[in-house]
């Protein structure tokens, strides 16, 4: 995937963009653990693996994309010789110097090839040259890859929000300083 050029995304490409299967396939889960007495709440994540791989869905229409994606701060996309190959969509953050990475899809037939790592890496230099201090990441619980991609990556655990997709599915937030 090293023929790969990652470049801002242009009108004519979101079609294609929203095209790309945002599904994935996952064999391990975050699984959250809530619990606690009186006055206190403790909650924490495992590592869960199951007992057979599963597809899960997006939690966004990809479709989406078609009406929000001048609302970006940026669409980059990774452009392969048959076409889009991927993207990262980058949105301002609430907190102060910070960008969040809304969506990062990558098309099938280019999985496994470290697209993702070169989307999410070009995100974090787009910010960083720009002169934000920290990125944070979205995902659903389910998307162990996407977990495993962040934390490689340097990113580190910075919260959930229960219901947080239109499927009502968990949220995870990871983080990382640009410095």
């Amino acid at each position: 995937m090293s023929d790969s050029v990652i470049r801002q995304a242009i009108s004519t490409d979101i079609s294609d963009l929203a095209a790309i299967d945002h599904s994935y396939s996952t064999d391990h889960v975050w699984q959250m653990m809530l619990g606690g007495e009186a006055g206190e709440v403790h909650v924490s994540f495992r590592e869960v693996r199951l007992p057979r791989a599963m597809r899960v869905d997006y939690p966004r229409n990809p479709q989406r994309l078609m009406d929000e994606w001048t609302k970006r701060s940026t669409v980059l996309i990774a452009e392969a010789d048959d076409g889009p190959a991927g993207y990262v969509a980058v949105i301002p953050a609430t907190a102060p110097g910070a960008q969040w990475v809304c969506d990062l899809a990558v098309a099938l037939r280019h999985r496994r090839q470290g697209l993702g790592t070169r989307l999410l890496g070009a995100a974090m230099e787009w910010a960083r040259s720009r002169g934000f201090v920290r990125l944070f990441v979205e995902m659903q619980s389910k998307n162990y890859p996407g977990i495993m991609l962040a934390r490689k990556l340097g990113f580190v655990f910075s919260g959930y929000s229960d219901h947080y997709y239109p499927d009502e599915d968990i949220s995870l937030f990871f983080s990382t300083e640009l410095g």
